[in-house]
């Protein structure tokens, strides 16, 4: 196993690529603290993998990611618990496709509140923790907009930039602490969303993929566990892209 014994907080956590990655580091050996936007989301996720396997070490949490004592009131809360945190993924994130004509102010400061500041909060709360323990590992969820950016929704883009900036930012700050700060850059992903899109639709966006299909959360969840593993070791201020070549 991978992650045996490691212990490991996952924001949102929930479901979709979030919930993919939880379920990875489980079967790697990791315990596992997922943090939902409410308390009913995270009980049932963390109900969905106990029904899965009974010797999940999972449990789940709701602070307010975008409010900073919440968060550090919550990792700190990790940490006395489990002894030491040594894998913070960064996941939660909101998106929109509002044109630049339309988008409320208020809607832009809310994508970057969730797809920025929380990343922030969350390391900055997680950093002194992993330093006292002697290093640890730190992974935030951007997109494969941050490098191509979108033709609509400008606040998801902008903000998987800023993502990207603070990982390769915090990479080289914390490396002397032994903290590897790195980010998976997801393409198109087969959650609830395109799930339930058209066949038409989706068949058309396949063909804009040169592997020629849509990408599963477990693809991505793949390149969580590798950067969490020993196995990633040297590698960090990485963007690692996971979206089959599909460089629009």
């Amino acid at each position: 196993m991978e992650l045996k014994n490691k212990v490991a907080v996952v924001t949102g956590g929930t479901r979709g690529i979030g919930y993919a990655i939880v379920k990875a580091y489980l079967n790697e050996g990791a315990k596992v603290v997922l943090f939902g936007s409410r308390k009913e989301s995270a009980e049932k996720a963390v109900a969905e993998l106990k029904k899965e396997n009974a010797g999940y070490e999972v449990e789940g949490m709701y602070p307010n990611l975008t409010t900073y004592a919440e968060v550090e009131n919550a990792i700190n809360s990790v940490a006395k618990k489990y002894g030491k945190i040594d894998i913070l993924v960064n996941n939660a994130g909101v998106s929109a496709r509002e044109s630049i004509y339309e988008y409320n102010p208020d809607d832009f400061d809310n994508v970057i509140k969730l797809n920025v500041n929380a990343v922030f909060y969350a390391t900055k709360a997680v950093a002194p923790i992993m330093k006292a323990n002697g290093g640890g590992v730190i992974i935030n969820t951007s997109s494969m907009v941050s490098i191509y950016g979108q033709a609509a929704g400008c606040a998801y883009p902008a903000s998987k930039f800023a993502v990207n900036g603070l990982t390769k930012s915090l990479a080289r700050e914390l490396a002397a602490d032994g903290i590897r700060v790195n980010a998976v850059a997801p393409g198109v992903t087969d959650t609830d969303m395109v799930a339930n899109l058209p066949e038409p639709m989706r068949e058309g966006i396949k063909k804009t993929i040169p592997l020629g299909r849509i990408g599963t959360p477990e693809d991505v969840a793949n390149a969580f566990v590798y950067l969490a593993s020993e196995k990633a070791s040297y590698v960090t201020g990485e963007i690692l892209s996971v979206d089959g070549c599909a460089r629009t």
